[in-house]
């Protein structure tokens, strides 16, 4: 087949199966197998929540704005993960909406029955007050922010203000995702026109790490 005919193919069928929740599907099912193997029930019962601003490209599209904290034109990408970093939900926004925007707009884009055991979320600063309690009375999820034992010290006076660089507890598993999906070469920058086909593209780059761990 030639190459002229080959793109418009592959799209097509990504496109289709973007459109009636067949990738999704597939993702979450490998997702409940992955975590099997590592000898957890299907479904987790916590999570961790972030978001990463990613630089526009010019391929143009709607869904895109200024995040002024980074100095970044683009989207962000909101995702969900359990304790090992694989993916529960995934949602693309315009980089100018507040974080606990974009998180509530992934929230309400998941049906009620989705994350039946889900009780405990992880999440930075940012995400607590209006937010948390709107997560708790909508979905039951309570949303706690976890500190660095030195630094949880410190708030409370027990400890001097430890210097240098800390990695976070449980915080640490949602950057480490966003790592791994960097490295694919689609989710380096946001090369998509439509948020939809970049969460398309973050399912399908989970999937292929997941049958990794898996076979």
């Amino acid at each position: 087949m030639s190459a002229q005919r080959t793109g418009p193919t592959v799209h097509s069928q990504l496109t289709r199966w973007r459109k009636d929740g067949t990738l999704r599907r597939m993702h979450d099912r490998l997702r409940e197998h992955a975590r099997e193997k590592e000898g957890r029930e299907r479904e987790p019962s916590a999570a961790v929540v972030d978001s990463q601003t990613t630089r526009a490209t010019g391929v143009g599209g709607p869904g895109r704005g200024f995040d002024a904290a980074k100095k970044t034109f683009g989207r962000k990408r909101h995702i969900l993960v359990d304790a090992s970093g694989l993916i529960l939900l995934a949602y693309i926004h315009a980089a100018s909406l507040h974080d606990t925007v974009g998180a509530r707009q992934m929230v309400e884009a998941t049906p009620m029955a989705a994350l039946p055991r889900l009780e405990l979320v992880w999440a930075d600063g940012g995400y607590t007050g209006p937010f948390a309690k709107w997560l708790e009375k909508e979905r039951g999820w309570r949303t706690e922010v976890p500190f660095h034992r030195q630094r949880q010290a410190w708030r409370y006076g027990l400890e001097e203000r430890p210097a240098g660089f800390h990695v976070l507890p449980r915080r640490w598993v949602v950057e480490r995702t966003f790592a791994w999906l960097s490295r694919s070469r689609r989710l380096a920058r946001d090369y998509e026109r439509l948020p939809e086909t970049g969460v398309a593209m973050i399912h399908a780059a989970m999937s292929r790490i997941m049958l990794r761990r898996i076979a």
